[in-house]
């Protein structure tokens, strides 16, 4: 299990709080459940990953969705859009990294490039811009798919 997953829960509790919401434990385990993943999940996958962990609990895929859409808000995860295919999710406990995303099977690929990094500052720099965040996703086929 992840070593900070319990600050993690911790700050989602925060948040509720400070937003005068309710602490619901289908939102913990929706978090949960991406703190686990090795990859990025759908919702559809997330909610199958519920009924076979917490067969006991009753969260619904509505449930999962708004779950999703408010830990999302709140930036405890990250989503990646495939149009009209919906989302993959993943939790924001990992270092920055890029994707490399096939359009014909969904596969995602993680990267990081040190000189593509250095070169989006030097960009913003000449630009007197001050980078916050940023998302890179390139889109193409898989060596399988091509």
């Amino acid at each position: 299990m992840i070593d900070n997953y319990n600050e993690i829960i911790e700050e989602l509790k925060k948040i509720v709080k400070q937003k005068g919401l309710k602490y619901t434990e289908q939102r913990e385990i929706v978090l949960s459940i991406l703190l686990q993943a090795n990859g990025h999940l759908t919702a559809e996958e997330i909610y199958n990953q519920i009924k076979k962990d917490y067969p006991d609990t009753n969260v619904g895929i509505a449930t999962v969705y708004r779950a999703l859409s408010f830990l999302e808000e709140v930036a405890l995860i990250a989503s990646i859009n495939f149009g009209t295919d919906g989302k993959k999710y993943e939790s924001n406990i990992k270092s920055h990294h890029d994707h490399l995303i096939c359009t014909e099977c969904g596969k995602i690929v993680e990267f990081v490039d040190e000189e593509i990094e250095k070169r989006q500052e030097k960009i913003a720099k000449a630009n007197k811009f001050k980078i916050t965040d940023h998302s890179m996703q390139l889109y193409g086929l898989c060596e399988v798919c091509q």
